[in-house]
């Protein structure tokens, strides 16, 4: 009984985190919560140039939704599941730290069978393809995923028609999914506040958020989408690469 007693107390204690770190989170001021930012079979955006906290705050993205329940799934073009699990840890590991975090083990072991990386080579990732590997997931009961992050993905003049396919799996699928977009120095800045080297693209979106390395620290910006309360300003630290208010 004694034992018992503990194991509800330990899983009421994670409970209890998790619905504080999603209350903390400052991802939250971007809309009502970040698990209702895009819903089924929208496509959200995370634009900036290499090296600015695309991939950070994509995994951001993802642990939030973890928190939240949800299942997600992770893919990669042109990075190995070994790299992208560091990723993982590093920013879980910032957040336990940034929140002083007790139980994290407990909360890491728990959310972790919620989240599935998938790999594919860049150049030769085909929409038909990952639809295969879709299917023996769902139709073996080994995965079914909630959320699904695609990081690496290539934009040039092919891109919209690959975004149109994926369109129509998200809608099969009844699942949202956010892109990391790198975006170039030379780029030519629509009206709109959108690259140019997007812009082709930006009507698939319904959400589209810029990093800006400007000063001391990256500044995340919505260029489209509900505002929220994007009244107040919020950026990636430069030393950990989570969001903060500023």
């Amino acid at each position: 009984m004694v034992c018992a007693n503990i194991i509800y107390l330990n899983k009421r204690s994670v409970a209890m985190l998790k619905k504080d770190l999603i209350i903390r989170n400052p991802l939250r001021l971007l809309g009502e919560s970040t698990g209702q930012m895009l819903t089924e079979g929208w496509f959200g955006a995370v634009l900036a140039r290499a090296g600015v906290g695309k991939t950070s705050f994509l995994v951001q993205l993802a642990l939030d939704s973890l928190l939240g329940g949800k299942n997600v799934l992770h893919i990669s073009l042109g990075q190995p599941v070994k790299k992208v699990c560091l990723w993982y840890e590093e920013v879980f590991r910032n957040i336990s730290r940034e929140y002083q975090l007790e139980n994290n083990n407990e909360l890491w072991e728990e959310i972790l069978p919620h989240r599935f990386i998938m790999t594919f080579n860049a150049e030769r990732f085909k929409v038909p393809r990952l639809e295969e590997r879709l299917a023996d997931l769902i139709e073996q009961g080994i995965f079914f995923p909630q959320v699904v992050l695609i990081d690496g993905l290539l934009f040039d003049d092919a891109t919209r028609d690959v975004l149109s396919e994926l369109k129509l799996v998200a809608r099969d699928h009844h699942f949202p999914v956010w892109f990391a977009v790198k975006t170039h120095g030379d780029d030519e800045i629509e009206p709109d506040g959108i690259p140019l080297s997007v812009a082709h693209t930006s009507d698939l979106f319904d959400i589209m958020i810029q990093l800006t390395s400007r000063g001391k620290g990256v500044h995340v910006e919505l260029l489209k989408g509900k505002k929220g309360r994007m009244d107040t300003h919020l950026i990636l630290d430069p030393a950990t690469f989570l969001i903060k208010q500023s």
